[in-house]
């Protein structure tokens, strides 16, 4: 990863987000299509990928970083209230996967500006659907970044 988007992973807060991203996503350099049909390429990067695209593994560290930059800029436009950095990272994780409009619409962000923290927390779990289906991973993926959520720094 350049060393300036490394930099502002970390002066954004959003160190603890790289990892949870990186064990749920995987990394595949050759694209691929997600669980419903989206081609994805490295950690996740979705924006303009197309089948039999490639990416080295530097260029994987670079798409995360802007796509969790993004991520997270989209998440605090719409969050009221100040977030610790391990909700700043479990929501961060949270909108990389399921969108910023995903984010700002839901009962979660909707909680969380009420000021109740534990409450929108405890509704990162109920995002375990993809193409109507309950998937394993967002299971797992939900339960990791609900955890970290409510553990206090």
């Amino acid at each position: 990863m350049n060393l300036d988007l490394k930099q502002k992973l970390a002066a954004a807060g959003l160190g603890l987000a790289v990892p949870l991203v990186i064990f749920f996503e995987g990394t595949r350099q050759q694209a691929y299509l997600d669980p419903v049909s989206i081609p994805t390429i490295c950690r996740g990067h979705t924006d303009g990928v197309q089948l039999g695209q490639t990416a080295t593994l530097d260029q994987c560290d670079d798409m995360l970083a802007r796509d969790l930059l993004k991520a997270d800029a989209e998440m605090r436009a719409c969050v009221l209230v100040p977030l610790n950095p391990n909700q700043r990272a479990a929501f961060a994780s949270f909108t990389f996967n399921a969108g910023g409009g995903n984010f700002c619409g839901s009962s979660m962000a909707r909680k969380l500006n009420a000021g109740h923290y534990a409450g929108a927390c405890d509704e990162l779990p109920r995002w375990v659907y993809a193409g109507g289906k309950i998937l394993p991973g967002l299971v797992k993926r939900r339960a990791a970044e609900k955890e970290l959520c409510l553990r206090t720094p």
